[in-house]
């Protein structure tokens, strides 16, 4: 694997400095993790965007280790020249490498195969020749058992010289391209039956503008046999191209292999392209749905968190009742309960009993099944309340994580608690489903399943990370989010709590078995002890980085006594005395780390979301009947897909805010402007209550 060319071809993608580049490829290799290379190495690479940095290594080192497997396959049969070689090592996608390859690979019997074996190679290349005997002369000397004539041979030679054309990896190369150009994607019905996807019953797109959301609902409708795909191409012109690109200009043979490239095209080239394309296209909107994933992820993980109340969760249902659950300010279970819709006045004395016993500040409502009737219940009784997205709640209820951490509790009322503590604290509750099941994005299902899981577990590091963990308080499932730990240690981390009491100082992190000094250095910075021996321990400054925060202080007379107290109201304007180069040279550290070494000074043991909006509480109800069109309305943001966004207005159905309604100006993607759990203006445009849809705009609302 040539690193140094992975290393240059990442510094111009990035358009960084080969010096940036390379230090996060060597920090990488010696298994630093990205969070750590994020937030406390960036004197190193520069404040890049180190996530998608390393996404971008595994595949240049995954398209690499490729490459000299290639080779040596090729070396191993004694075709490798020095020209094929240099092309593979050039090639920047995987695609062009196995184009290179493909003449090589160990090949299933085909019509070019058993010609060789016919001994009709040589008739082939008599054929591309200048020779100026007649076809059927040469072909006489090439007839045998197997060979009964003429015709015979010069059929088996056409077949070896449409193989070599569709083997050539320029010629494939083109015809890709212009078929990608100039191709268009159609769609036709397939079934007699009712299907959603009368949308595409009459589709027809240029292949290079079909939208990622089209493309993935048309894959699965042809995987359901309601939809038949094709990629339309000008079959004459690409067809003139193979002829002018692989053929001799003059020829005796003319029409064979002007007859043979045809074939080369119709039977092997146009059937692997499409694939091709189908297959790029996917991977496309595969990855385009999962930035949306990543996106709506991120939004939904980082929402503010409610301190200092006391929450009850309700998880509405019908057949099983509504299931209640209280938690303090510190998530502890206060007690839990069961009521029936269908019995709506004890249902009603329940939670009105239950609030004045626990003083409950607020109820967090699950948005499944029986939401709306549940709503209504609630909004009688005057309490605040606010609408939970529960997706995957009942997926946590049944797991194993749920059963330790709620083992005398019905799976149901476990749906509750966890409603509950969303609303708290939205990341510390969701960190213990699959990302998959919070119900983010669309397609999910249909997309490669192990890089969505890559990048969701990615996303959920790093907002763990960015925000940081109370070490005495945290789940074991919070914990194993953290850089350089993982499950066991995470739970190992856990039992030393319970056993040993509270930490007191990150040293004491070193005590915890199988945690050794890599994954101290990893995890150090991101672990908080709250109430410890040292301040510090209580911030995102890293033990490495203590003695320079000393300095610090020192230079600008302050003591850690003042950090505890937050006596630091002039630090900027005592700071603003000293150069930069000053308090680098000082303090013994780079510029970003002293930067952000002050910035964690000022706030000990802050939250970055408490900055955030808070939730929207309501009081009253609407129904859909309610509504009428010109009406304007706060609204919650609940999810951003590629056409536009579904807003929370406070019914039942959530309303769509087509892309072409989010703003003035054009965008792109709704993620441009929107992001879930953003509080938003929009006015109805449109009410469709037969079918239950409500349209709405933003740029109208202002």
């Amino acid at each position: 694997m040539d690193k140094e060319k992975i290393i240059d071809r990442l510094a111009a993608e990035f358009n960084t400095k080969r010096e940036y580049a390379a230090n996060v490829v060597e920090m990488l290799d010696n298994g630093d993790t990205v969070p750590f290379i994020s937030r406390y190495r960036k004197e190193l690479h520069g404040d890049m965007d180190v996530r998608s940095f390393s996404e971008r290594y595994e595949y240049a080192k995954n398209l690499e280790a490729r490459k000299d497997t290639v080779i040596a396959a090729i070396e191993e049969q004694g075709k490798l020249t020095d020209e094929l070689r240099k092309k593979i090592e050039d090639a920047e996608l995987l695609t062009n490498v196995e184009d290179l390859y493909l003449p090589f690979k160990q090949k299933k019997k085909t019509r070019a195969s058993v010609a060789k074996a016919r001994g009709l190679e040589p008739l082939a290349d008599m054929l591309m020749s200048d020779s100026r005997e007649s076809a059927d002369k040469i072909a006489e000397s090439f007839i045998n058992e197997e060979v009964p004539d003429a015709a015979a041979a010069i059929q088996g030679a056409s077949d070896i010289i449409a193989e070599r054309i569709s083997e050539d990896a320029d010629i494939r190369s083109m015809v890709r391209d212009q078929t990608f150009e100039s191709g268009k994607l159609t769609a036709v019905r397939a079934t007699e039956e009712e299907t959603v996807y009368d949308n595409y019953y009459d589709f027809s797109s240029s292949a290079k503008r079909v939208q990622g959301h089209q493309c993935l609902a048309m894959n699965r409708a042809e995987k359901e046999g309601a939809l038949k795909i094709k990629l339309e191409c000008d079959d004459e012109r690409i067809t003139g191209s193979i002829k002018r690109k692989a053929l001799p200009k003059r020829s005796a043979y003319s029409d064979i292999l002007n007859a043979a490239a045809e074939d080369s095209y119709d039977r092997l080239i146009k059937p692997s392209i499409e694939r091709d394309i189908r297959s790029a296209m996917t991977e496309a909107a595969e990855d385009g749905a999962i930035v949306n994933f990543k996106i709506n992820l991120k939004a939904l993980l980082m929402q503010a968190i409610v301190t200092g109340k006391v929450i009850m969760g309700l998880d509405p249902g019908y057949a099983h009742g509504c299931k209640l659950g209280i938690i303090d300010a510190e998530s502890k279970v206060l007690d839990t309960a069961v009521v029936y819709l269908h019995r709506r006045d004890a249902m009603m004395a329940t939670i009105k009993k239950l609030c004045d016993k626990y003083k409950v500040d607020c109820i967090a409502i699950g948005n499944g099944t029986a939401s709306r009737e549940s709503e209504e219940v609630v909004a009688e009784l005057g309490i605040n309340y606010v609408i939970v997205n529960e997706a995957g709640a009942s997926v946590y209820s049944v797991s194993k994580l749920g059963e330790e951490e709620f083992p005398d509790f019905d799976t149901n009322v476990r749906s509750a608690i966890s409603i509950a503590r969303r609303l708290q604290d939205p990341l510390a509750e969701l960190v213990k489903i699959d990302p998959k099941s919070i119900g983010v994005g669309q397609y999910q299902h249909d997309i490669n399943q192990k890089k969505l899981t890559e990048a969701l577990d990615g996303v959920v590091e790093d907002c763990v990370n960015s925000v940081g963990v109370n070490v005495n308080t945290s789940s074991a499932a919070l914990l194993g989010h953290i850089a350089g730990l993982n499950a066991t240690t995470a739970k190992n981390i856990v039992a030393y709590r319970t056993e040993n009491g509270a930490f007191t100082s990150r040293k004491q992190l070193l005590k915890v078995p199988r945690l050794g000094a890599k994954a101290y250095e990893q995890c150090a910075g991101f672990l908080r002890v709250a109430g410890g021996e040292n301040i510090l321990d209580n911030t995102g400054i890293h033990p490495e980085s203590y003695a320079a925060a000393e300095k610090l202080l020192a230079m600008l007379g302050y003591t850690l006594d003042d950090v505890k107290n937050e006596r630091l109201g002039d630090f900027t304007e005592r700071a603003r005395k000293f150069s930069a180069r000053q308090i680098t040279e000082e303090c013994g550290a780079g510029l970003a780390t002293m930067i952000d070494i002050g910035k964690e000074l000022c706030k000990p043991g802050r939250d970055v979301r408490e900055g955030l909006p808070a939730p929207v509480f309501k009081r009253g109800i609407m129904g859909i009947d309610d509504l009428s069109e010109g009406m304007v309305l706060d609204g919650t943001v609940r999810n951003v897909i590629d056409f536009g966004a579904f807003v929370d207005i406070g019914v039942h159905q959530d309303g769509l805010v087509h892309i072409s309604e989010i703003a003035d100006k054009y965008i792109k993607h709704p993620s441009e402007v929107l992001t879930p759990g953003q509080n938003v203006k929009v006015k109805i445009i449109k009410l469709d209550r037969a079918k239950n849809r409500i349209s709405l705009s933003i740029k109208q609302a202002k």
